[in-house]
């Protein structure tokens, strides 16, 4: 099931800020937190994701499907902002 594991991953990425936060502090460790089981070169991959890229298709989606995390910081934005 290593596939939906990196969907799901993703997914999260694109619509939790929180998760996208501990991802990019310490992405095994987030996965593990949801039960997600990458494959070293599956996390690779995923590490090589463009953040801005990312963090522009978070941007666009609809509030209604993103979690929302009020006063979290997202490390993938620039500046905080």
């Amino acid at each position: 099931m290593s596939q939906r594991d990196v969907e799901r991953a993703l997914g999260r990425m694109l619509t939790d800020p929180a998760f996208r936060q501990d991802f990019v502090e310490d992405p095994g460790a987030a996965c593990l937190l949801l039960g997600l089981q990458l494959t070293p070169p599956e996390m690779e991959a995923v590490l090589r994701l463009p953040r801005a890229a990312l963090v522009d298709l978070a941007d666009r989606l609809d509030d209604r499907i993103c979690r929302f995390h009020a006063d979290r910081f997202d490390p993938l934005r620039r500046n905080g902002s």
